[in-house]
């Protein structure tokens, strides 16, 4: 009967609860719609729209306001100025000023590989401007490397296409000629078009971008195929750097790092995108791989190159299709793509194409059903419109157990337990509270609570050093240990998937044991945390990039940039692989856990949980970070690592020992953070270092 009555209890606990949360996110949806009406009515006031200018001045001065609280000081606003002015200036780094000198082009067009493959770049044209006609085709023929084959297909209309031609017909007629200078590849264009690299083709009618690339693939006669767009330009050194990419890593699928550009310059860089290695997560929310793409042929065998049904976003769909079947995708972390903003180009806006953005979630949604993934939705983020949230089906409800060490903080440790039970809307779940060496009344009164209260079926409470346990051979307690105190948290609990919580934070999101869940439960993820903010919403945790901060271990990326910040080129918008997340929060299958081993426990304080994430890296799992499962992480702003006296020897002692384990992963650098980046800063800022001109002092 006692069992019956906890059950009845438990359920009539779980009624009420889903009575509440359906009343409040009623009421949630009432204010929306009111504050909505009062927003429209403010915004078309001819008061509101004539006092725009006075009002974009007054927030100029606010942020400069909040920029300078931020800094802690005027020198820290001074200082952060400063390193924003030698970075645009390291920027002129990537434009012309990295071009070749005459003694690097000699020496790279001397440069004899074991493998010199005829690459096929294929350009489809249309009314292509002569400007940008000129820059493209140049930017070919100037290349390093010279064994290419420019394939144009033309579906210019009749107003266009004699230009178009004579141009084109112009750089063939030079070509012919730089070919007698080139001994070395002339011989493998005997069979190309005219005895040159540029093959043309004059389409009957325009049949857009995928219609007329694959016009183009039509002439292509190289082991490996290029994808270019008519308005934009190609660094001198790209096809060397592929080359030497094919020939020392074996590499199938080729990309690197780009730029927009406005006008005719491309050193009036708009957004310089630097990219991760091939992240799989990352590709499905964002086309993040975009330029310079560059695959060996086969990876086409059995399917198309572009699919007209994904027009508009027929290149998303095609790297999803070919990435899945590479075997060894390499990105060239340079920036070599110079991709032209102009009026209708995509990189000037995506509502020029708007159907773009229904056919890039055609694409991904095609992919992940070749995937096995039945039941999904695909959503536009506040980033950009194809930028996306992947939300996939939670299988069933396994049971989540919370892991939550705790000593002492009876505040903190409430606020955690009662934000999980009161805003958690999973029911499937138990909370471990690992109790390590409290004294205190306050925390044994609510250790009490727990027991007798309303959350007795939910919350346990397990004392580490019980009946002696972990305890010295005299009786005394050793130092503490958190990877210890965790593993012991683990064996006590029962759920099929752990979350590690920290004891000072507070969910936010109703649904974060689910987002946590979905991509836990995938077959290739490992470890997966969410997105943690301070009290003032600030961000505490976005991920983890190994190397970031002063000790090259790992440090929190975004880490302090305010919480709606979109985050660099998107990525606090979207989930996505990285490295490592904290264990503040952190949920893996207690199957994967085992399987590693839990935390090792001689990292008894710092870096544990970077080391478990490695683990997980190392078995090859993905670790994943997403933005959706939000919690407040009440760790102290000004407090950061307790840097002073034995605890910065106990953590340099940890950081060495990380440094030695991890040494070979450490050396090769985060793959998902661009070495053009700055290790000394979380803000995605450029790697300034190098340059000795412009080095900070």
């Amino acid at each position: 009967m006692q069992d019956d009555f906890d059950y009845k209890s438990a359920y009539e606990r779980e009624k009420l609860k889903s009575a509440d949360l359906a009343e409040r996110l009623a009421e949630v949806e009432d204010k929306n719609q009111e504050l909505q009406f009062k927003l429209d009515r403010i915004k078309n006031n001819p008061i509101w729209k004539a006092s725009t200018p006075a009002r974009n001045a007054m927030h100029f001065v606010i942020r400069q306001r909040d920029r300078l609280r931020n800094q802690g000081s005027l020198r820290g606003v001074i200082a952060k100025i400063k390193y924003k002015q030698i970075e645009k200036k390291a920027m002129t780094h990537y434009g012309t000023e990295s071009f070749p000198s005459d003694e690097t082009r000699k020496a790279q067009e001397s440069t004899a590989f074991e493998k010199e493959p005829l690459i096929s770049i294929l350009v489809p044209l249309y009314n292509t401007p002569e400007k940008f006609l000129r820059d493209m085709i140049e930017s070919v023929l100037y290349q390093t490397y010279g064994n290419f084959q420019l394939c144009l297909a033309d579906g210019s209309d009749s107003e266009h296409v004699e230009l178009v031609r004579s141009i084109v017909d112009e750089y063939k007629a030079k070509d012919k000629e730089a070919l007698k200078s080139l001994d070395r590849f002339k011989d493998r264009t005997r069979g190309l078009q005219d005895g040159s690299r540029i093959s043309y083709m004059k389409l009957e009618k325009n049949e857009g971008i995928a219609g007329n690339t694959n016009h183009c693939l039509e002439m292509a006669e190289g082991e490996y195929i290029g994808l270019f767009d008519h308005d934009d330009i190609l660094h001198p050194e790209a096809l060397y750097w592929y080359v030497k990419a094919i020939n020392e890593e074996d590499a199938d699928y080729i990309y690197c790092d780009e730029t927009t550009f406005k006008g005719d310059d491309i050193n009036k860089m708009i957004t310089m995108h630097f990219k991760p290695d091939y992240a799989i997560d990352n590709l499905r929310a964002n086309n993040y791989i975009c330029h310079f793409s560059v695959f060996k042929r086969t990876l086409l065998d059995g399917t198309e190159l572009f699919r007209t049904k994904f027009d508009g976003s027929q290149d998303h769909d095609m790297i999803l299709r070919l990435t899945d079947r590479a075997q060894h995708i390499v990105h060239v972390p340079k920036l070599l793509y110079y991709w032209r903003s102009h009026a209708g180009s995509v990189a000037s806006s995506i509502s020029a194409k708007p159907y773009a953005i229904e056919a890039a979630k055609g694409a991904v949604a095609d992919h992940l059903r070749r995937h096995g993934y039945d039941h999904f939705k695909i959503t536009s983020t506040r980033a950009f419109e194809t930028i996306f949230k992947i939300t996939y089906e939670v299988i069933g409800t396994p049971k989540i157990s919370i892991v939550i060490p705790n000593c002492e903080h009876a505040e903190d440790l409430k606020r955690c337990i009662d934000s999980i039970f009161e805003k958690s809307v999973y029911d499937n779940y138990e909370i471990i509270v690992v109790e390590n060496g409290s004294t205190g009344a306050e925390i044994k009164g609510y250790y009490e609570e727990l027991k007798n209260g309303a959350l007795k079926d939910i919350v346990k409470v397990v004392d580490f050093y019980e009946n002696g346990a972990h305890l010295n051979a005299d009786g005394s307690k050793p130092s503490f240990n958190y990877s210890a105190v965790v593993n012991y948290g683990v064996e006590c609990s029962s759920g099929e998937y752990i979350v590690l919580l920290n004891n000072d934070t507070q969910v936010i999101t109703v649904n974060w044991m689910e987002e946590l869940l979905m991509y836990a439960q995938r077959d290739d993820v490992g470890a997966v945390g969410g997105k943690l903010y301070f009290p003032d919403r600030k961000i505490q945790h976005a991920g983890v990039v190994l190397k970031l901060g002063a000790h090259r271990t790992a440090g929190h990326s975004h880490y302090g940039q305010a919480g709606m910040n979109l985050g660099y080129m998107g990525r606090l918008c979207y989930a996505q692989d990285v490295s490592a997340v904290t264990g503040a929060c952190l949920m893996v299958s207690r199957k994967k856990y085992d399987e590693v081993g839990g935390f090792d426990e001689t990292f008894e304080v710092s870096l544990n949980d970077v080391d478990f994430c490695l683990k997980l890296r190392e078995k090859g799992y993905l670790n994943v970070f997403t933005p959706f499962a939000e919690l407040f992480h009440y760790e102290s702003l000004s407090r950061g690592l307790d840097l002073e006296g034995k605890n910065a020897q106990r953590y340099e002692k940890e950081s060495e020992h990380f440094r030695t384990k991890w040494k070979e992963v450490l050396d090769k650098g985060d793959p998902y953070y661009n070495p053009n980046f700055s290790l000394d800063r979380s803000d995605f800022s450029l790697n300034v270092e190098g340059y000795s001109s412009l080095r900070t002092q």
